[in-house]
């Protein structure tokens, strides 16, 4: 079955410079008189189409289909980089004045070893632990405490403390200290072993 056609071709003002308006009428068959419009951009400099956006009109008022085949550059734009939320200093300062506490209703104490010093303005030691416990909880990178110095982040914290570590001064644990925790353990352990054979 033949359809037959004719075709006008123009520029289209409506568009930017370098697109053109094809009109298709429909001469026979059960569509005759519709009219499809077929919108193409200008040659590329490869001497290649841009595959044309496909809208479908007639003279009588009817929905227009448009099919998109390139992908918007400003949605491409978006995706790169992991968007991180932003972290808010001292968020842990709303914790204070909260205790955990058992079953019971009992409430553990808590205290910093010697060698983890607060740092941060008005920062108390529940904070510090506060702080810290959520770093170890939360952070995947290692814990390390503020490198800054202690002057200049008392001084101003909002450019000198690093969010991404807990408000504790720097912390180096050497061989010692390691040696130290090793050997706590064995005598927990030897205690442990103990108490359980004298049960």
């Amino acid at each position: 079955m033949n359809i037959s056609i004719e075709k006008k071709r123009m520029d289209c003002s409506a568009l930017p410079k370098g697109w053109q308006r094809e009109e298709v009428i429909r001469k026979s068959g059960l569509s005759a008189g519709k009219v499809d419009v077929y919108y193409y951009r200008g040659v590329r400099s490869d001497a290649s189409l841009v595959p044309p956006i496909r809208q479908t009109a007639s003279i009588f008022k009817q929905p227009v289909t448009v099919y998109k085949t390139q992908e918007s550059k400003v949605k491409t734009d978006l995706k790169h980089g992991n968007q991180e939320k932003p972290k808010q200093l001292f968020w842990e300062k709303r914790l204070e004045g909260l205790t955990a506490c058992d079953a019971n209703g009992v409430i553990g104490t808590t205290s910093l070893p010697r060698y983890i010093k607060p740092l941060g303005p008005y920062t108390s030691d529940a904070t510090t632990i506060q702080s810290l416990a959520t770093a170890l909880h939360v952070s995947s990178q290692p814990i390390t405490g503020q490198t800054g110095s202690k002057q200049t982040i008392l001084e101003n914290p909002g450019v000198f403390l690093n969010p991404e570590q807990p408000l504790i001064a720097a912390v180096t644990i050497t061989k010692e200290d390691v040696k130290r925790q090793e050997e706590r353990v064995k005598r927990a352990r030897l205690r442990l072993k103990e108490a359980l054979v004298t049960a």
